[in-house]
């Protein structure tokens, strides 16, 4: 009970960020500054979180980039003009252009992105990132890699279609409201999916067995 409540008071300040955070400050600024101004000011929360994550932990990996990405992106617009439902769009550009680039590895890279972003994350050592390497000669271990890659690179594009959907349709403030609880649903379904077929395959299995084997250690006493 008290680990649940521990983990339950850790992810408010990161649901404020990600959730709360820019509807308020979109609402705050919005009568005084306009549309363009309170849609960039509104990025400033979940952009600090995310730096603050990344300070903390010194790693990146594929949601992180993809939320830093197109939070950046989302302030650069401004310099490129448009309206303010043109910046959300460009915002949720990012994320299909890193979903398209998933299937582009398929076809001009012998190993597709999802392989180096799953070694990123699951190697935490230079002996953990050379014995990850090893899984890809395994039988049956490229063709998982494949298949996660077009469930992620259709996953990313569709939920960037649905994004710019919404953002054309709904009112700013409500885009802002809602639009991270499609965002984190939609990672949510496409980790869930892959956890569920590597627990189902044993080649993909490996996927998340072999970084954890520890190199063994030499002894220093001379027998």
């Amino acid at each position: 009970m008290r680990q649940s409540l521990k983990r339950f008071w850790r992810v408010i300040p990161e649901l404020f960020a990600n959730f709360l955070a820019p509807y308020l400050v979109y609402e705050g600024l919005d009568d005084s500054y306009g549309d363009t101004h309170a849609m960039i000011a509104s990025a400033v929360p979940p952009l600090l979180w995310s730096l603050y994550e990344l300070a903390k932990t010194r790693r990146i990996d594929a949601i992180s980039f993809t939320v830093v990405a197109s939070i950046l992106l989302t302030v650069g617009a401004t310099a490129m003009g448009g309206s303010a439902r043109l910046i959300q769009i460009r915002d949720a550009l990012v994320t299909g252009a890193i979903g398209v680039a998933f299937l582009a590895s398929l076809l001009v890279m012998q190993r597709p992105l999802i392989f180096y972003l799953a070694r990123a994350a699951m190697a935490r050592s230079a002996e953990g990132m050379a014995a990850y390497e090893t899984i890809w000669d395994q039988p049956g271990v490229p063709q998982v890699f494949r298949w996660l890659t077009w469930v992620w690179g259709f996953g990313l594009v569709g939920m960037t279609a649905t994004l710019c959907t919404l953002a054309c349709i709904w009112p700013i403030p409500r885009y802002l409201l809602l639009s991270p609880v499609f965002t984190f649903a939609i990672f949510g379904a496409l980790m869930a999916g892959s956890l569920r077929y590597i627990s189902r395959h044993p080649a993909a299995r490996a996927i998340v067995s072999i970084p954890r084997i520890s190199t063994p250690r030499i002894s220093t006493q001379q027998r």
